[in-house]
């Protein structure tokens, strides 16, 4: 994984310096994907701002984002961080939304992860930084496992050309701490803690069979066809987030 990190890196500090900007901001989850990216915005060597914005949040989601933002802030000089609760102004969202909150859960999940984009926007405008994404390749353009205009609304997306295996894979050389490379994946946006499997119905593995999968169906076993069909039909309803804005053409002839 060393050449990929290089890459990484190295597409990582041409973009910024073409975009006249000083470095990157990362929201830290304590999920593998948000360590890996920032850890790859640190080895830049430009600044780096990591944010840790928890939402009522699961303690050991929060412990494992304070733990590596700990880390990396003792083995880079260029990072720093700031630890954002965000529970005050997600709750006087809530209690001002016209919809009755408990049986709009997934709504209110969503919004929490359009607070913390707003947040990171924020912060990166009045610093002139990036905001860098934490999405990978399974999420991003498989299954669409993410939030649109939420951790879907990024500057650049450093490792949405990777797998989650491949994503691991570079956690591993990239030094990631223990904790976080143990852990199962979880989306940190439930109060419960569930995890991406739970939700998923399959394991990133699995997915990421499925994403390139051409073979004969009638030859899988019955669990792949489950798979199968859990991939493709995510992929389907979520394709509108892969794609972009649709715009309404006006003919010609109708404008003059």
């Amino acid at each position: 994984m060393e050449k990929v990190s290089k890459h990484i890196v190295d597409w990582l500090r041409s973009y910024c310096e073409s975009s006249n900007l000083s470095g990157f901001v990362v929201g830290v989850s304590g999920g593998i994907d948000s360590a890996v990216t920032s850890t790859l915005c640190a080895e830049t060597q430009m600044r780096v701002i990591l944010l840790n914005m928890p939402i009522r949040q699961n303690s050991a989601e929060y412990s494992l984002a304070k733990a590596h933002i700990e880390n990396l802030r003792s083995r880079y000089s260029n990072v720093e961080s700031h630890d954002i609760d965000l529970t005050d102004s997600f709750e006087s969202f809530e209690n001002n939304m016209p919809f009755p909150i408990d049986s709009n859960q997934l709504s209110m999940a969503n919004s929490r992860a359009r607070l913390r984009m707003m947040t990171l926007y924020a912060v990166g405008q009045a610093h002139g930084l990036l905001v860098a994404g934490t999405g990978n390749k399974v999420e991003d353009f498989g299954i669409g496992f993410y939030t649109k205009y939420g951790d879907g609304g990024v500057d650049i997306s450093p490792i949405a050309d990777l797998t989650k295996t491949e994503v691991f894979s570079l956690a591993a050389y990239l030094n990631v701490i223990d904790g976080i490379q143990n852990a199962q994946p979880t989306d940190g946006l439930w109060s419960d803690g569930r995890k991406d499997e739970d939700q998923i119905g399959a394991t990133y593995a699995e997915l990421e069979w499925a994403m390139t999968f051409t073979g004969d169906i009638l030859s899988l076993s019955s669990r792949e066809k489950e798979v199968l069909d859990i991939y493709n039909r995510l992929h389907r309803i979520n394709k509108h987030k892969m794609i972009p804005i649709p715009v309404c053409k006006i003919p010609d002839n109708l404008k003059s």
